[in-house]
């Protein structure tokens, strides 16, 4: 296996940097194991860089620019070049079993085939200027903010929106002449000059015989795709027509990459000098959790001190419990596995001297009557205490037999390795992750950190999304957990 190249001057190292965190999200992707992850990145890398420095001399020593794409989907290409020749080479088992059939297929023979008959938003692509073809790629496919994308290529700030709408509109007429320029029949060619009225249109709407064309032609739906401007198809155009296999995941991935990094505040030192803006925000609520936690303790230590005759009613209705839950959160709930049947509560004549326990946090092994509690821990936190972590399980997409999902877990302190656990209902399971390793045991989904998000600030969020597959039911996930510490939805 080869090492890294060696950057030529500061320049360059800054940009190692930038482009191998992209590449080793995308070989992630490609592969069965961080190991053939981290190996099939270095050569890839290696190779797209060795092919980077000979067109650069090139250019230089003939004057003028062939067309050849952004440094970071070239790099992008090579992994997928090199994962080609581990499949000829017989190192196929390291590589994802999807990703195997891809390569084996015309699909993959689209990108290395007749240049015009390869995927328009390849060709449109590296048509462009190389300083348009960044801009477009930062923004669009990498989600970097404008701000950071304009300090990246020495633009004007207060101008970079202008101009990456510009490059837009050259790279949509780009697409139309390659489209154009493609081999088709008879009919695909009677519907460029419609495809090309209705793509520039902001209402959205095609009539219906050109609908019923592009759910069969893959050529002219891949064209209307790069045509449509707005609407928000422009990110997956690129990422699915450029990079092939496993596109639209590593687009996912690097959204939530940016969003993680932002939530964080990892890019200070990019967008300006001042202290992170929400760093104040976040004393604030830790400060007032603080407090509520505070008010809400003694609150339920008073209760448990009040005269005992009300409170030995075995018989009291949901809501008003032996143990005073309603005092603290009259919605709290527990899992169903860990409550009591009515009647077993435990007296609270005398205070035990843990006010967690006398704000109602059910306990799953009753004490004997008369025995002292003081001291104990309870298996789960008390009410008044605010959970360590929360979870939000979003439904991005769902088709017959698969479906796309992201979660998102906010911790209050600060982590420097995660692991994510959650189970499913309905027998679904896990293909495919991205920003996250995975393995999967029965309907128990154990989710760790990838090599480059581990970190997590306190009060901040780690996120990750999946593809999976379903049967008759797919009952959102359940029962998550956060380094072994149960969360609580969002």
């Amino acid at each position: 296996m080869p090492d890294l190249p060696t950057p030529q001057d500061a320049a360059e190292a800054a940009l190692f940097s930038e482009c191998w965190d992209a590449v080793l999200s995308y070989a992630d992707l490609c592969t069965a194991g961080s190991t053939a992850a981290g190996e099939l990145a270095t050569e890839a890398f290696s190779l797209g860089m060795r092919e980077a420095r000979e067109a650069e001399a090139a250019v230089r020593g003939a004057g003028r620019r062939p067309a050849r794409l952004p440094r970071i989907p070239l790099l992008l290409t090579a992994v997928r070049t090199t994962a080609a020749d581990w499949e000829t080479q017989g190192l196929g088992h390291r590589l994802d079993p999807d990703l195997r059939l891809w390569l084996n297929s015309d699909k993959a023979a689209r990108y290395t085939g007749p240049p015009l008959q390869r995927p328009i938003a390849l060709r449109g692509l590296r048509d462009l200027q190389a300083a348009d073809a960044e801009l477009l790629w930062l923004a669009e496919v990498e989600a970097l903010p404008l701000p950071v994308v304009a300090r990246r290529l020495g633009l004007d700030p207060a101008t970079v929106g202008e101009e990456l709408d510009q490059v837009r509109g050259l790279f949509r007429d780009r697409s139309h002449r390659n489209h154009l320029d493609m081999p088709m029949d008879a009919q695909c060619r009677s519907y460029a000059r419609l495809l090309d009225a209705v793509t520039r249109s902001t209402s959205g709407e095609a009539p219906v015989d050109l609908s019923r064309h592009l759910a069969r032609c893959q050529q002219c739906a891949e064209a209307a795709a790069c045509l449509r401007l707005h609407g928000g198809g422009l990110p997956a155009a690129l990422a699915g027509g450029v990079i092939g296999w496993g596109g639209l995941a590593y687009l996912e991935r690097r959204r939530r990459a940016a969003e993680v990094r932002l939530g964080a505040g990892r890019p200070l030192a990019l967008e300006s000098g001042s202290p992170h803006p929400g760093a104040h925000k976040a004393k604030v609520a830790r400060n007032g959790l603080l407090v509520a936690a505070v008010l809400v303790s003694l609150l339920a230590l008073a209760v448990s001190m009040m005269p005992g005759d009300d409170m030995k009613n075995g018989a009291a209705g949901p809501g008003t419990t032996a143990e005073g839950q309603p005092v603290a959160n009259p919605t709290f709930s527990v899992p169903a596995a860990t409550s009591r049947a009515p009647g077993s509560a435990r007296p609270s004549g005398t205070p035990t001297g843990n006010p967690s326990e006398s704000t109602g946090a059910t306990n799953s092994d009753p004490e004997p009557q008369g025995t002292s509690s003081a001291g104990a821990e309870e298996p789960e936190p008390g009410e008044s205490a605010a959970p360590a972590c929360r979870f939000e399980y979003s439904l991005v997409n769902q088709w017959p037999d698969g479906f796309q999902a992201e979660v998102t877990l906010t911790t209050t302190e600060a982590l420097d390795d995660w692991r994510v656990t959650w189970s499913f209902k309905d027998g679904q399971k896990v293909t495919q992750m991205w920003d996250a390793n995975f393995t999967q045991s029965g309907s128990k989904v154990t989710a760790t950190a990838a090599a480059y998000n581990k970190s997590v600030a306190a009060d901040g969020s780690l996120s990750f999304g999946f593809l999976a597959s379903w049967q008759s039911k797919n009952a959102p996930a359940y029962d998550f957990s956060l380094n072994g510490q149960e969360c609580a939805k969002s």
